[in-house]
């Protein structure tokens, strides 16, 4: 049997404080990603754990990569007809997570999910490497396929379809989502488990809807 219940880290190595935190959350996500990109983690820093649920409440999750980022929301892309596609369509409230270990740092976020236009999907699309572009044509995401042989393949078939074509045109099936948050929560790790947690929550008031609270958790 795994020896787990003895696993532990002390965090020790950053503070994390109501008087010195921006006042947007958005601000403050930039300070701590350009820590983390400064950092060099081993890991993509822009790598996020996406939580979606069904129309039964059955929660799902995987990373994904976060590719832009302003006071708009937080955007990636994916094949809309994969899980995650068909779980936004059915509930379009969300939550990220990103962990940068190094940093003994997480961030939180909660929000509804919108897609992005097609013109921006078709941007980036064509921004990717072209072997990113076949994959995007090629894969029925999350879909049974019978074999790995299966796939070369449909890959295959679909290089020849393209064949001196360099840019590919955007599949109907794939493009850009947004999430736009409600809330973040900023987490740092402290010593004695006595983390910092620090939560900026979205005004509901119209006179205030472009502002946020900010609060501390108990950890």
């Amino acid at each position: 049997m795994l020896n787990i219940k003895n696993l532990r880290q002390e965090y020790s190595l950053h503070r994390l404080d109501e008087d010195n935190v921006e006042s947007s959350p958005f601000l403050q996500f930039k300070v701590w990603f350009e820590e983390a990109l400064q950092a060099q983690l081993a890991a993509e820093p822009n790598a996020m754990t996406l939580a979606t649920t069904d129309e039964r409440g059955f929660p799902s999750a995987r990373i994904v990569l976060l590719k832009e980022v302003d006071e708009k929301g937080f955007v990636f892309f994916t094949n809309y007809e994969s899980r995650k596609g068909q779980n936004i369509v059915q509930n379009n409230q969300a939550a990220l997570l990103f962990f940068w270990a190094e940093l003994q740092r997480q961030v939180r976020l909660e929000g509804k999910i919108e897609k992005i236009t097609a013109a921006e999907s078709q941007a980036y699309f064509q921004s990717r490497p072209r072997g990113s572009q076949l994959s995007a044509w090629l894969s029925p995401q999350s879909k049974i396929v019978e074999s790995r042989n299966w796939l070369e393949k449909r890959q295959e078939e679909v290089e020849k379809e393209f064949e001196g074509t360099e840019k590919l045109p955007l599949p109907p099936f794939w493009g850009g989502y947004r999430l736009i948050p409600t809330y973040f929560e900023f987490w740092q790790g402290r010593p004695s488990r006595l983390h910092d947690r620090i939560a900026y929550q979205k005004n509901e008031t119209e006179a205030q809807n472009n502002s946020w609270e900010i609060v501390r958790l108990a950890p």
